[in-house]
């Protein structure tokens, strides 16, 4: 029973900054890994960040390594994507999940919100 609400989404010029919320209902949020993900237009949906439950850990996919920047707030039971240097090739939709580690980062629950749109002009 997971229910994940993504926000913080919008239009933004290249080289500007985002930050995108999740507000999840999760059982024990601070004991699950939490990430991000986004697709963007005719690709497949994405790997962008995690965050250990703890919040001491974090994994960044090559595309957002040094722009982007994931944190927790368990006492909120949310999770945030803060965005800068925006490029035009960050357009997509993002969602966040409940994750795990594998071959791959997989979503718990298999499980997604609406996602939240970020689009950006150049």
């Amino acid at each position: 029973q997971v229910q994940l609400v993504e926000s913080g989404g919008g239009l933004v010029q290249a080289g500007g900054s985002l930050r995108l919320s999740c507000a999840a209902s999760v059982p024990t949020f601070s004991n699950n890994a939490m990430g991000w993900f986004r697709q963007a237009p005719g690709k497949e949906r994405e790997f962008v960040a995690a965050i250990s439950g703890g919040g001491y850990t974090t994994w960044y996919a090559a595309s957002a390594k040094d722009r982007f920047t994931i944190s927790r707030d368990n006492a909120k039971n949310t999770v945030y994507l803060q965005m800068t240097s925006l490029k035009v090739e960050d357009t997509a939709v993002y969602y966040c999940a409940p994750v795990r580690q594998g071959q791959r980062w997989t979503p718990l629950y298999d499980s997604w919100g609406q996602g939240t749109q970020v689009t950006v002009s150049s």
